[in-house]
């Protein structure tokens, strides 16, 4: 089980860092170098992230954890994406309606759409940009 927390809040980050400030996130993604990647710019807005490499570790600590927001891989062994967030969505507590962005290597229109059809509120295509996924992230939290 990789398991990874970050919780960094380095000064020279830009305005607007405070509005994340605090928030959890849990970050779903079997390769790890895209999840560190993931953690390390959330990380810079003061939020607070765990890192797994799969939905059955994710599902495993979600509850123990409690994230403000989940942003997971599509691409999984084991369980995908798609399956991960249709759990999520059916789970019996608050954490059902958890906001979600699904992230994806999966450039077509029809896998954004299965995305956001299966739970994911929206989706970003790999590689990341750190600005866009910010603001969506803040989008997210405070719209």
């Amino acid at each position: 089980m990789i398991n990874h927390t970050y919780d960094c809040h380095p000064n020279d980050v830009e305005n607007n860092s405070q509005a994340l400030d605090g928030l959890r996130a849990l970050v779903v993604d079997d390769d790890v170098d895209n999840g560190i990647l993931i953690a390390f710019i959330l990380a810079l807005y003061g939020i607070q992230v765990t890192t797994v490499s799969s939905a059955i570790e994710a599902l495993e600590i979600i509850k123990e954890c409690q994230p403000n927001i989940l942003i997971s891989d599509i691409v999984m062994p084991q369980v995908n994406g798609y399956s991960f967030i249709r759990k999520i969505r059916n789970l019996n507590t608050t954490l059902s309606m958890i906001p979600a962005i699904a992230i994806t290597a999966l450039a077509t229109k029809d896998d954004c759409d299965l995305a956001l059809a299966s739970g994911f509120n929206v989706c970003l295509i790999k590689p990341i940009d750190p600005d866009d996924l910010i603001a969506k992230v803040k989008k997210l939290m405070y719209q």
